[in-house]
C-alpha cells in the first residue's frame, strides 16, 4: 500500500482514467478526492445483514476519502441492490462485483477489506487478506474457534497488516468514558463483571434438504466447514444457531458483552477457569434444526480470582438492574456499582439508590474526595478509527486491534466448549490450551474442509 501511494503521489492528479468496478472518476468525482495517496480503496465481502450496514457506512463516508470498489458475495442475488447503495453513496461511482474473495484479494488496488461473512469464515478470509497484503475490518467474534483466531493474530503480525476487529463499543464516547471511569477507581476494585444477552428468539423451523439456488455458490459458502447437504433453514442467519458454522447467541450477541466485561475488569490475560451450562428450553428438535443453547450460564475465573458471569437468555425474560438492561453489562467493585446499557452509563455508591455519576451526568462528577473525574474524549467512531489506522499505518492507534479482538472472542468459545464437555475446565492461557482435557482440546480447532484450510504456518 506505501508503495503503491508513492507512485501515485509521482503520478499526475489530473489522470481520470484511474478506472473503479464499472466507472472510471469524472474530472469532478477526483476532485473529491483528498489526495490521492489519501484515498483509502476497499472491497466490501458479505453484504448480507451485517455486511450491508456496514457497507452503507464505509460508501458514506466517500467524501472523507473512503471508496469501495468490489463488493463480493456468494449470492449472486445480493449484489445488484448492494451495488446501487454504493453508487448512490459513491456520487455514482459504481463498484464492480465478484463471488469469490480470492478474486478481490488478487486485487492489487484494494488496500483494504471489509468482511461480515459468517462466522466459520472470519479467520480464513483474515489471514488470506493479509497474505495478499490488504489491511481488514473482521466483524466479531473474530474468528469460530480459538486456534484459528491465534492464527489471525500472527498473520496481522508478519504481514505488518491492520486488522480492526468489529467490537464496535471500543470506540463508543460513553462507553469509553465508563471505562475509564471504573478503570480510575470510581467504584473501588472492580472484582465481579457480568455480561447480558437477553434476546428472545422464536423456533424457525425445520425442513427437508435440497438443493441450493443458482444463485448461491455453496461450495464457497461452506468452505471451511465440514460439508453438509444444503438445508434454507441451516443458512442465512440461521448458520447463527449450528455449531459448524456458528457459535449461537454466547457467540453471537455476546461477544460484545464480553468484550465490555472484560475491558472494565481490565483484564489482559485469559481466565484460569470457566463453567458453562444450559440447554434449549421452549423449543422442541422436532421441529427446529437448533444445536446451540438459547439458555446458558457461563462463569470464569481469572488467577487473581476476580470473576466474569456471562448469561444468554433466549426466551421470555425480565430486564435487570435500574435501567433495564438486556443487552448490557454489570460492574460490582469494593465501593460501589455500575451498569452499562447500551451507550449509557450510571454509577451507584454503596447501597445508595440514586446514581452518583453516569453518561448524563455532569462529566465532572466526583469519585470520591477530592478527585474529579473528567470524560473521556469523543470517539470518531469504529469505522473512521480504521480508515485512520490504515492511512497511519500504525497498529496502535486501532482502538480494537485483532489481538485485543481475539483475547474477548476466547470467552466465549471456551465457554461453549465447556458447555459441550459438561465439566469444570482449567485453562492455560499462555499456550491457550485447557489443561488435563484432551477432548476440550480437541474443541480449540476444527478439521478443515479442503481447499479452504487455516494453515499451521501462515
Amino acid at each position: 500500500m506505501t508503495n503503491r501511494r508513492k507512485f501515485i503521489k509521482k503520478t499526475a492528479i489530473g489522470t481520470a482514467g484511474m478506472a473503479f468496478g464499472a466507472n472510471a472518476f469524472s474530472a469532478s468525482s477526483y476532485r473529491n478526492i483528498i489526495g490521492a495517496n489519501d484515498r483509502v480503496i476497499l472491497g466490501s465481502i458479505g453484504i448480507r445483514g451485517r455486511g450491508k450496514g456496514l457497507l452503507n457506512s464505509f460508501t458514506g463516508m466517500y467524501k472523507d476519502g473512503v471508496t469501495v470498489k468490489t463488493i463480493c458475495d456468494v449470492d449472486s442475488s445480493l449484489l445488484e441492490d448492494r451495488v446501487k447503495i454504493a453508487s448512490d453513496n459513491q456520487e455514482g461511482n459504481k463498484p464492480g462485483t465478484e463471488t469469490d474473495m480470492r478474486k478481490v484479494f488478487e486485487d492489487k488496488e484494494i488496500d483494504a477489506v471489509i468482511i461480515a461473512t459468517p462466522n466459520h469464515w472470519h479467520a480464513l478470509s483474515t489471514i488470506w487478506a493479509c497474505q495478499a497484503g490488504k489491511n481488514v475490518y473482521v466483524e466479531k467474534p473474530s474468528s469460530h474457534n480459538v486456534w484459528e483466531g491465534r492464527k489471525m493474530v500472527e498473520a496481522a503480525r508478519k504481514y505488518k497488516r491492520i486488522v480492526q476487529v468489529g467490537f464496535q463499543n471500543r470506540s463508543i464516547s460513553n462507553v469509553m468514558q465508563a471505562m475509564e471511569f471504573l478503570h480510575s477507581g470510581g467504584i473501588g476494585d472492580v472484582f465481579m463483571a457480568r455480561g447480558m444477552c437477553f434476546k428472545p428468539r422464536d423456533s424457525f423451523g425445520i425442513v427437508k434438504d435440497s438443493a441450493p439456488p443458482s444463485t448461491l455458490n455453496y461450495d464457497l459458502w461452506l468452505g471451511p466447514a465440514t460439508y453438509r447437504p444444503y438445508n434454507e433453514l441451516k443458512g442465512h442467519y440461521n448458520w447463527h444457531w449450528h455449531w459448524a458454522t456458528g457459535n449461537g447467541d454466547t457467540g453471537n450477541q455476546g461477544p460484545h458483552q464480553f468484550d465490555i466485561a472484560r475491558w472494565g475488569l481490565n483484564m489482559k490475560k485469559h481466565p484460569v477457569k470457566v463453567q458453562s451450562m444450559g440447554g434449549i428450553f421452549g423449543i422442541s428438535p422436532k421441529e427446529c434444526s437448533q444445536e446451540t443453547p438459547n439458555t446458558q450460564m457461563s462463569v470464569f475465573e481469572y488467577e487473581d480470582g476476580k470473576i466474569l458471569e456471562f448469561e444468554t437468555r433466549g426466551r421470555y425474560t425480565n430486564a435487570e438492574a435500574n435501567s433495564d438492561v438486556k443487552i448490557g453489562n454489570l460492574f460490582y467493585g469494593t465501593d460501589g456499582w455500575m451498569e452499562v446499557n447500551g451507550r449509557n452509563w450510571k454509577a451507584y455508591k454503596g447501597r445508595e439508590k440514586e446514581p452518583f455519576a453516569g453518561s448524563e451526568m455532569n462529566e465532572t462528577a466526583a469519585i470520591g474526595g477530592d478527585q474529579s473525574f473528567r470524560a473521556a474524549p469523543d470517539s470518531k467512531g469504529h469505522f473512521a478509527n480504521f480508515i485512520d489506522a490504515v492511512r497511519s499505518e500504525n497498529r496502535h492507534d486501532l482502538n480494537c486491534e485483532v489481538e485485543v479482538g481475539h483475547m474477548s472472542t476466547v470467552l466465549p468459545l471456551i465457554a461453549n466448549i465447556a458447555y459441550n464437555v459438561g465439566e469444570t475446565l482449567r485453562f492455560n492461557g499462555e499456550f491457550e490450551k485447557f489443561i488435563d482435557n484432551s477432548e476440550a482440546d480437541m474443541m480449540l480447532t476444527r478439521k478443515y474442509r479442503y481447499p479452504y484450510i487455516v494453515p499451521q504456518a501462515v
